[in-house]
């Protein structure tokens, strides 16, 4: 899992803006930089100018269109998370499952609609950017149902022997990753600590070999291989 810069109460959330479209950038800036806890460090129009800024200027949190020309963001978020540069908050309209499955697989800690509104879109970036990577439940669900519509729907169940590395506590835990929910959820759900949740969360991706807790999301809805 992508390690986030260290940031502070005290310290902006550096954010790296990756998108063709120069307006929705500028919107995306303003709606940010307006709320005081998010720095915008640099801005680019296509995914092979967002890796080498993100290289460059090392943000806490890269926003990615999922479309753009050259260098796409499905590659540029590969090259990212690979590198451990930074988080990858995906930007998209969900019109076509199979990106959002292939930014999945690159390592995109979570999703937002451009249509997000600014608080939404602020909370995001900073939970992202303090490790957690969730966004609203509903995003997340309907990105979940979305990858896991690939999945025919006569298939067998997976025989994974990583869930079987899982505590009961684990699987309890991945499986409400599952339904999308966040750190605070899981916890009332559980009725136990956020603390607790976030060291079950950072064992179980441990131990399922995965970078993200969408990933883990995607592989207890059966729809990551």
């Amino acid at each position: 899992m992508t390690e986030p810069n260290a940031t502070t109460a005290t310290t902006a959330v550096r954010v790296l803006l990756a998108d063709d479209h120069a307006a929705i950038r500028a919107g995306l800036r303003l709606m940010l930089e307006q709320s005081g806890r998010v720095e915008v460090v640099g801005e680019a129009a296509d995914g092979d100018v967002a890796v080498r800024q993100a290289r460059a200027l090392r943000p806490d949190v890269v926003l990615m269109d999922v479309r753009m020309p050259g260098t796409d963001g499905i590659a540029a978020t590969a090259a990212i998370v690979g590198e451990r540069l930074a988080e990858v908050v995906a930007l998209t309209t969900f019109d076509l499952d199979e990106y959002v499955l292939g930014m999945v697989r690159a390592g995109a800690a979570g999703f937002l609609l451009k249509t997000v509104g600014a608080g939404e879109l602020v909370d995001a970036v900073c939970r992202v950017a303090a490790g957690e990577g969730v966004l609203a439940p509903e995003v997340t669900r309907r990105l979940l149902d979305a990858v896991a519509s690939h999945v025919p729907a006569d298939a067998p169940p997976p025989s994974d022997d990583r869930l079987a590395t899982l505590t009961a506590r684990e699987r309890d835990v991945l499986d409400a990753l599952g339904d999308g929910l966040s750190n605070a959820d899981i916890a009332a759900r559980l009725v136990v600590s956020e603390t607790t949740v976030k060291s079950h969360v950072s064992h179980l991706l441990a131990k399922l070999g995965v970078r993200t807790r969408l990933q883990a999301g995607v592989l207890a809805r059966d729809g990551l291989r």
